[in-house]
């Protein structure tokens, strides 16, 4: 297609007063549908996106299905909806940067210090790489589609190194001390990845359903090792925590379904619902201040997902969607609860359920070239009253901003790059001592932000 067809389209497109009417209308429609659930940020520990196409579209996908890895993810129903068989590959790049803040007023713990404490430093989280793998096979004349998905879904990483000037990172106390202390060294990292073989069944079409079980696996590493006891083996009379690097992977499962539905005036509807992930319990090998052997273990399942998408597909070339989701973490093992065990461990992340928003629009700007972009806006799972407990976890990024687009090379062979940025967002709240409770006069802040490029390729048949 040559610059002058574009043109000429594009001149027809804009200059028709009733396109401009009813774009002005679904547009309006689409502000109202984020303004309803504007209390919305955060998805905690699942990425808001799977895939470079569906990251381009800022992570809608339960009635757009637009790629086979993002219809895999968000709604097995709609990979009914694609329009041909597919296999495609993705590689995202995951930057996060984080800060950490904290200071103790004099005299605060009743044990010192004899002077205010403060201080800031920066984290070497790294690069997290996240693979995804999507297929999908439609059979002609058929009312049945199978796929199967392999995608790094989520997780996070921390990295704070020892300070002797950042009240939180000081080394945990000792009787030289006088117990006063922080965490030291604190590490946390977690990987999620999902295998979703999953079937549809097109009643007709306009309307499916799907199915897809979910096999889970995570690895879950955290140092100081604080949801676990602390221990004085040396007898010094002052407990402190363990190394939790000593983690093997854990598998879980569950199962995703969902609804598809398109109507005659090209609105689309798509509804799924993902179960818990119900994990087995995370096991942890330790060591104690002596260095002798200590051995952890934790339960902790991701939350259910539900998931309502609307979609409109009434422009030529044109598409607009939106997901709305909630994430029910409160009633999650180990995210839900918080505060502190007897033994003086952390009973969990004290993280609340969540809802989140996501809009995408994509352009097919020329019969080769689509372009995309994305918003999404989500609750935050960790309130004030919990940042001290989530210094290792502090998934509170807001706002995600995203482009993309995708180039077809042939009529088999697309390539994909995606773009998305998370601003930086903060929580801040007072620490916390066991059996002790919010000690006044102390505070700690964490501040997140994150880049992450995406690049794939789809090969149709």
């Amino acid at each position: 297609m040559n610059l002058d067809s574009v043109s000429l389209r594009c001149r027809r497109f804009f200059g028709r007063k009733v396109y401009a009417i009813r774009i002005v209308a679904v547009a309006a429609a689409w502000l109202l549908a984020i303004g309803i659930t504007n209390k919305s940020f955060g998805q905690g520990i699942f990425l808001p996106f799977v895939g470079p196409v569906n990251q381009s579209f800022g992570g809608v996908g339960a009635a757009a299905p637009i790629d086979s890895i993002g219809a895999l993810a968000t709604n097995p129903a709609t990979i009914s909806g694609l329009h041909t068989s597919e296999v495609a590959f993705g590689l995202g790049l995951a930057l996060p940067s984080t800060n950490l803040d904290s200071t103790v007023a004099a005299g605060a713990f009743g044990i010192g210090p004899p002077v205010n404490l403060a201080g800031s430093q920066g984290g070497e989280p790294g690069i997290c790489a996240v693979p995804t793998i999507g297929f999908v096979h439609r059979n002609d004349g058929s009312p049945w589609t199978v796929g199967l998905g392999i995608f790094g879904v989520g997780g996070f990483s921390a990295n704070y190194a020892a300070t002797t000037t950042n009240p939180i990172t000081l080394p945990q106390g000792t009787a030289a001390t006088g117990g006063l202390g922080g965490f030291g060294r604190v590490h946390a990292k977690v990987e999620l990845y999902e295998v979703a073989p999953t079937v549809s069944y097109a009643f007709s079409d306009k309307f499916s359903i799907g199915v897809s079980p979910l096999l889970t696996l995570a690895t879950f590493t955290a140092s100081p090792f604080f949801l676990g006891p602390p221990n004085d083996a040396d007898g010094d009379g002052f407990r402190r925590y363990g190394p939790g690097d000593g983690a093997r992977t854990a598998f879980g499962g569950g199962f995703q379904v969902g609804g598809y539905y398109i109507t005659d005036g090209n609105f689309r509807y798509g509804l799924s619902y993902r179960s818990p992930q119900w994990m087995e319990p995370f096991r942890v090998n330790s060591q104690d201040e002596v260095g002798g052997p200590l051995f952890y273990k934790y339960n902790f399942d991701l939350p259910s997902i539900t998931n309502f998408g609307l979609a409109y597909s009434g422009f030529d070339n044109w598409l607009l969607a939106t997901d709305v989701k909630y994430f029910d973490y409160a009633n999650s093992d180990g995210f839900g609860p918080t505060g502190f065990l007897p033994t003086g461990a952390a009973a969990g992340l004290g993280w609340r359920s969540i809802f989140s928003v996501a809009t995408g629009v994509q352009y097919e700007a020329t019969e080769r070239l689509t372009l995309r972009a994305g918003y999404t806006f989500n609750e935050n799972p960790v309130r004030s009253d919990t940042a001290f407990f989530n210094v290792q976890s502090s998934l509170i990024i807001q706002h995600w901003l995203g482009f993309g687009a995708t180039y077809r090379w042939n009529r088999h062979v697309t390539s994909t790059i995606a773009y998305t940025h998370g601003f930086e967002n903060s929580v801040s709240g007072p620490m916390y001592l066991p059996g002790v409770g919010a000690i006044p006069g102390t505070s700690v802040t964490e501040r997140i932000s994150g880049d992450i490029l995406n690049a794939g390729i789809t090969v149709n048949f």
